[in-house]
């Protein structure tokens, strides 16, 4: 019974050795990017002015993207006149998207180079960190004020068309209103 006694003590007291596990970062494998800051895919759709969500606000609410509005031109029934107009909004927005999408790559890549230098300091990050976030903002208005220009363009009908066509199925309640806005029909 002694015997029994000191083997249950020596396993408690003596620690079980067992091999490390490695923990495994979401980041692990961003070290081996281009810009590390950036996923390849936010980096392409930077690069090529995609919406990213970021007029997620106006689509969701009404307010239709030239991309989709152009890509749904026939059942939406849109005038030459509208299509014309699509077509600016879009070439428009697609255009400063890219230019800031640009922008934004190189100062991501600027901020990954401050600290594999090890040139970080307060005022460096503060000055490229706000930069950054201007852009980004600037990049958000250009997809936003696409959708705001866009709602101007099309009926009521066609609006709540596109709604239904892009599978949002909103209430009652936050359907646009006829005769409440200013649209120009064409």
């Amino acid at each position: 019974m002694r015997r029994f006694l000191w083997i249950c003590l020596a396993v408690l007291v003596v620690p079980v050795v067992v091999p490390a596990q490695p923990h495994h970062s979401p980041y692990a494998g961003g070290e081996k990017r281009a810009v590390k800051t950036l996923s390849e895919e936010e980096r392409r759709a930077l690069l090529q002015g995609e919406g990213m969500g970021l007029a997620k606000a106006a689509e969701l609410n009404h307010y239709p993207g030239p991309r989709h509005v152009l890509d749904l031109a026939e059942p939406l029934q849109l005038s030459e006149a509208q299509r014309a107009e699509a077509r600016t909004i879009y070439e428009r927005m697609h255009r400063e998207a890219v230019r800031l999408g640009a922008l934004i790559v190189d100062r991501e890549r600027d901020l990954d180079q401050l600290f594999a230098t090890r040139a970080a300091s307060a005022q460096t990050l503060h000055q490229l960190t706000s930069e950054i976030a201007q852009l980004r903002g600037a990049l958000r208005v250009t997809h936003l004020q696409a959708h705001v220009e866009m709602r101007g363009v099309l009926s009521d009908a066609q609006v709540a068309t596109y709604d239904e066509l892009r599978g949002y199925h909103a209430s009652a309640a936050s359907q646009p209103q006829t005769g409440s806005q200013h649209h120009h029909h064409r």
